[in-house]
């Protein structure tokens, strides 16, 4: 899914991350929190996500508020990940300036020799944003450019849906 934040200086930034669970309390993915984007979350907790399917002609955009996932949901996700996705976790100063990639894979060896034998425990800066919409809006491409828009609103009441012109 396409990711996209808002810098404490009003800059806009979408990159695309892997969604690794949604249920009734929104769309969970998983990062370094010393990241751009988790930087960025927890300056300003809004997001926007975007669903793309051009086989199908369809996406669902979806807008809400931002909240860190539970210490064990975090840590449940972490056990799940290979030993190799964990290292790199550990070795990566995920969003910032990398000399070379020799200094990275120098990194990745330093931490394989520390844990060598052990689990490798979650970092305290690895955790996971989870994504609580107020707006979701599913888009079916159409003919003569006469797409279908419904969109569906969170306010006091609960959910409220509406078509829109495409």
């Amino acid at each position: 899914m396409t990711l996209a934040t808002v810098a404490e200086n009003g800059g806009v930034s979408a990159r695309v991350v892997l969604l690794r669970g949604v249920d009734e309390r929104g769309f969970v993915f998983y990062t370094n929190l010393n990241s751009e984007k988790g930087r960025q979350l927890e300056a300003n907790p809004a997001a926007a996500l975007c669903f793309h399917w051009d086989p199908l002609k369809e996406q669902v955009r979806v807008e809400g508020t931002v909240e860190q996932v539970s210490e064990d949901e975090a840590d449940e996700y972490w056990k799940a990940r290979p030993r190799d996705s964990r290292i790199g976790a550990w070795a990566s100063r995920q969003s910032e300036t990398l000399e070379s990639r020799a200094v990275l894979v120098q990194r990745v060896a330093e931490f394989e020799v520390k844990f060598e034998g052990q689990d490798v425990p979650r970092p305290d800066f690895w955790s996971g944003f989870r994504v609580v919409p107020n707006r979701i809006e599913f888009w079916k491409s159409m003919p003569a450019r006469l797409h279908e828009r419904i969109v569906y609103e969170l306010g006091e009441d609960g959910w409220t849906k509406r078509m829109l012109y495409p």
